[in-house]
């Protein structure tokens, strides 16, 4: 900001240069960080939190609050300087001057759960914006549903040339200017500079003409000067369609040596270039020390928001659906789903025709969504065939966004993106579909649901060599363990309608963490002939056929169960007695007490049969025990030639196992 003689100007620049100040000393105690992006973007935040960010610091969960959140999560001292000054009681001084150490809130770039006013975990590039989009779909929605009396709020985020360069960047500003999304601006951060050097090095994109042309209202604004800042904000809110503002900012702002180049960027400062920031800001106080003047300036700005909060919640209190968004928000409308869908569970016992477990997934859908009534579902283009749109299930889209099913077109990555930040916002439960192949496609945004503990449901289907004819560029063969791989998954491939339903049960009701459903394009028998109200499925493991005289287990999950039950039906009649166990979810059972894993694990050869690698079983199988599975990628055919030809057979098993057996005996 540009200092001269009016007041009002002369605190702003107090209230930006402390967020400068604390910046660069924690990142200088740290000896480690980024300094640079906080220092050139504390001008906008301030102009944006003293002016217009609708929020109380002392009620950080306030439904009705504005988002705001940086894509750009490395500069995350932008973001804890401006909660701590503003009041936010999670975070203290002592929090700051922890900034990236063991056990502090701190952490170097923002996390989820960690502090309050931290609305995603961000850090790789350009999933914050994605999530951005979705939690500004989920305030168009609940508005559509619930009136804008009650929601009503803007969603911004920083986003930095790095952000825009990836491609996940493209897909989710192509699907927010389709969606018409006009309380969604990006706060671009145009320095110009990224960790190599000049953004020139690699990109020579327009970027207002770039987000023009997906339906965006973009313009810039130097980002240094107060009355330009206020202007084109105000502009941004109140044009209807999502807003892009390219801040001219200039990295590591106020650093005589380094502002402007990259060497503000990931690094401190140093001592001597820190004494030189203090003296060119006019900063004369000691490290971390922020003058009462201009703390309480900022915590003023913390309770500007207090007012309309109150008087919002006093609509709220009023409305007549505020029960049914406290249970929304609460987590709580799975409650009792087994026992509401007890009924159907038992009519499916009595059903023996094959069928694919997509279209068992089809059929638990519609009757979750009777009772939970915020599911909202999607699919990545391929709607008919993951069996995602349920009758009467209404699509949204820019002029009614009171349904329930998203079509995402062919964007996976900002699709599972898009559904962390409409499970981030709190109302909704996303699923959404696609190939399991293209899970490659969504893994960035996976990982970050599960390292957030986030209720999404990934419904990936044709989940094998079984899906035939489309070949080895379709056919998952090593996604099933790569995804196990990942902390906080879970990964379930039911093998019949009954699994299917009880997998759904247990991932809907699981609150903390995502799951993947891997499900079949092919046909399958039934294994459960039983219904009954206990989930078998839901310890991630259980016993499907006993035998007390048993000398070998058979594990199997998904499609291939079916194959081990004839299987062990083949060696039973030889006298060599077998036991199958059902593994919907090999992450799900590993959770378990040590008691229950001990008693499905046993003490006999094992053989383990999944159409996919191996890797993940090893951790129950020994050298003498077997597997029947894929060891290369797959081919096209007919996917029952397949299996003969990769010898996943019931042949294929009793032939390992008679080896086993013979092998013990000798």
């Amino acid at each position: 900001m540009t200092q001269n003689s009016k007041k009002n100007k002369i605190e702003n620049i107090d209230l930006a240069n402390a967020i400068r100040i604390l910046s660069v000393d924690a990142v200088q105690k740290a000896n480690s960080g980024h300094p640079g992006m906080p220092m050139g973007m504390a001008d906008i935040a301030t102009i944006l939190f003293k002016k217009f960010l609708k929020f109380d610091a002392s009620d950080p969960d306030w439904p009705n609050r504005d988002r705001f959140m940086l894509s750009a999560g490395h500069g995350s001292m932008l973001l804890y300087s401006l909660l701590y000054l503003t009041g936010y009681k999670d975070i203290d001084l002592d929090q700051i001057k922890n900034f990236r150490q063991l056990g502090s809130k701190t952490a170097g770039h923002p996390e989820y759960k960690e502090l309050k006013g931290v609305e995603t975990t961000t850090g790789p590039l350009g999933q914050g914006l994605a999530n951005a989009v979705g939690m500004a779909l989920s305030e168009a929605m609940m508005s559509a549903r619930y009136g804008r009396d009650i929601f009503d709020h803007n969603t911004y985020v920083v986003a930095g040339d790095g952000c825009l360069m990836e491609g996940i960047s493209h897909e989710a500003i192509s699907i927010a200017g389709h969606m018409r999304l006009g309380k969604l601006i990006i706060l671009f951060d145009d320095n110009g500079v990224s960790i190599d050097g000049p953004t020139s090095l690699a990109v020579s994109d327009n970027q207002l003409s770039r987000f023009k042309a997906s339906n965006w209202h973009a313009i810039k604004c130097d980002g240094h000067d107060e009355v330009s800042i206020e202007l084109s904000i105000k502009k941004a809110i109140e044009d209807p369609r999502p807003s892009l503002i390219a801040f001219r900012t200039k990295i590591g702002f106020g650093s005589p040596n380094k502002q402007g180049k990259s060497s503000s960027h990931g690094s401190p400062m140093g001592e001597e270039e820190v004494k030189l920031i203090r003296k060119n800001l006019n900063w004369e106080h000691e490290p971390f020390v922020i003058p009462d003047s201009i703390l309480e300036g900022w915590k003023k700005i913390g309770l500007r928001g207090r007012e309309a909060r109150e008087n919002w919640y006093q609509v709220f209190n009023k409305s007549r659906h505020n029960q049914d968004l406290k249970a929304l928000f609460s987590g709580k409308t799975t409650d009792n789903i087994d026992k509401l869908l007890l009924n159907f569970k038992n009519d499916l016992a009595k059903n023996k025709n094959p069928l694919a477990t997509r279209k068992a997934s089809e059929n638990a859908l519609k009757e979750l969504t009777k009772f939970v009534k915020n599911l909202v579902g999607g699919s990545a283009d391929l709607t008919s065939s993951n069996n995602t749109l349920i009758e009467g299930q209404v699509p949204i889209n820019h002029e009614d966004y009171s349904g329930s099913y998203i079509y995402y077109g062919v964007r996976e990555h900002a699709m599972a993106a898009i559904m962390n930040g409409i499970a981030l916002y709190g109302s909704f439960i996303p699923y959404g579909g696609t190939f399991l192949i293209f899970s490659d496609y969504c893994r960035p945004a996976i990982r970050l649901s599960a390292l957030m503990g986030l209720r999404v449901i990934y419904v990936m289907t044709h989940d094998s060599i079984g899906l035939g004819e489309d070949g080895p560029t379709h056919q998952p063969v090593e996604h099933l363990s790569s995804l196990r791989a990942i902390p906080n998954l879970e990964v379930w491939r039911p093998a019949d309608s009954i699994e299917t339903l009880e997998c759904w049960q247990a991932a809907i009701s699981k609150i903390d963490n995502p799951s993947v459903l891997a499900l079949s394009r092919q046909n399958v028998n039934p294994c459960r002939l039983e219904g009954g109200d206990i989930n078998l499925s839901s310890k991630g493991a259980y016993e499907l056929i006993s035998n007390e005289a048993a000398q070998l287990s058979l594990f199997a999950s998904g499609t291939e169960v079916e194959i081990a039950v004839s299987a062990a039906k083949t060696l039973n009649m030889e006298n060599i007695y077998t036991r199958v166990i059902s593994v919907p979810c090999l992450d799900r059972f590993f959770k378990q007490e040590k008691k229950y894993i001990s008693l499905i694990l046993g003490n006999l050869p094992k053989i383990v049969i999944e159409a996919g690698v191996r890797q993940s079983w090893d951790s129950i199988l020994n050298d003498t025990d077997g597997f029947v599975g894929m060891e290369n990628f797959g081919s096209s055919a007919p996917g029952q030639d397949l299996y003969k030809h990769f010898n996943i057979t019931a042949e294929k098993i009793i032939q390992i196992a008679k080896s086993i057996i013979n092998k013990k005996e000798q």
